[in-house]
């Protein structure tokens, strides 16, 4: 065998190893997107959980205000429902219902001073308040790591490896409606 037989075997051994290069780092940013989303998934665990607590507070104080609690429940119900089913664009859609009817509740609580001074909802305000930001900021950290995927899927020449390899964009966790943009006040 001469010396011209290596050069394509050379080539060959070359390209399967930057195949599995390329295929491994798809993989690495596809497990990136799922450890987001599932950070994403405990702060939403933490919110719902809350909101029970922050209802009952509340149910004692606004006897008269049964449609406004009501709305928290379903609202809540619905998010954990959808977080279960994993569609991220109907569960950024009910995150936003549900984000309208806390702001809704807070609304009508307003007109409940003794609601406003009680230690107890003054402290799930409080963690409320902290969920909402720690939601935040792990939706930024997953859109980060879902266009880190998405820009890897659609470079060439991972491209051919990530079709070859049945990689998927993600989808984003965005917000829809601009009334969803607005902070939940959390004051009493």
């Amino acid at each position: 065998m001469g010396p011209f037989v290596w050069i394509p075997i050379g080539f060959v051994v070359l390209v399967i190893f930057v195949w599995i290069v390329i295929y491994n780092g798809l993989v690495s940013r596809r497990n990136e997107t799922k450890n987001a989303w599932s950070q994403i998934d405990v702060q939403l665990k933490r919110r719902y959980d809350l909101i029970p607590n922050l209802v009952e507070t509340a149910k004692g104080y606004m006897k008269h205000e049964r449609e406004t609690l009501e709305a928290v429940v379903r609202a809540r119900q619905t998010c954990v429902d959808l977080k279960n089913a994993g569609n991220i664009g109907d569960l950024v859609k009910a995150e936003g219902a549900l984000t309208q009817s806390l702001r809704g509740l807070f609304a009508v609580a307003e007109s409940y001073p003794d609601l406003k001074a009680n230690q107890n909802m003054l402290s799930l305000q409080e963690e409320l308040k902290s969920t909402e930001n720690r939601v935040g900021f792990a939706r930024q950290a997953y859109n980060d790591a879902v266009m880190r995927l998405n820009n890897s899927i659609e470079q060439f020449p991972a491209s051919i490896v990530a079709g070859m390899g049945g990689f998927k964009q993600a989808e984003f966790f965005e917000v829809e409606a601009p009334e969803e943009r607005k902070a939940v006040k959390v004051s009493f």
